[in-house]
């Protein structure tokens, strides 16, 4: 995992971009621990925001385009996710509609999110809207965050 991580660091945006996607996806990664090293390296906060937020919200409609396809057996078997988080998630879905893609910023319950954003029909472009507030928020205080430092 380090050496992987310092190719990416070595990448600049570029690797912001891939290990955000990546992360953004059902695969385990923390873009947040790229996005940190490479601003300790002098990166441009504002482009390492752009980059990471677009990279990790193109993850996440990568999850909503599987769960698009509509077979379970596929989601459980390469995103690995259970049948019953998307059952779950989709009674929020009932409750909250495409909003719950808001919560797509959340470790594994993201992932989870974006699927059944995607398996239940959501609308396209408010799950897009969602996502993009909710991941957008979330690298904007990490980057402040470490401007603090």
């Amino acid at each position: 995992m380090a050496t992987f991580l310092a190719l990416l660091e070595s990448w600049g945006y570029v690797g912001m971009l891939v290990a955000a996607f990546i992360a953004g996806s059902v695969f385990p990664f923390s873009s947040e621990a790229v996005l940190t090293a490479l601003q300790l390296a002098g990166l441009e906060p504002v482009r390492l925001f752009c980059f990471a937020t677009t990279g990790n919200v193109a993850g996440s409609m990568f999850n909503y385009g599987v769960g698009t396809l509509g077979k379970m057996e596929w989601i459980e078997r390469y995103l690995h996710v259970e049948p019953t988080k998307v059952e779950q998630t989709a009674r929020w879905m009932e409750r909250y509609g495409a909003w719950i893609g808001l919560l797509c910023f959340l470790p594994i319950l993201g992932s989870v999110i974006a699927v059944t954003l995607g398996f239940t029909r959501a609308n396209p472009w408010l799950s897009l809207l969602t996502i993009t507030i909710g991941k957008a928020t979330r690298y904007a205080i990490l980057i402040f965050a470490v401007s603090m430092i």
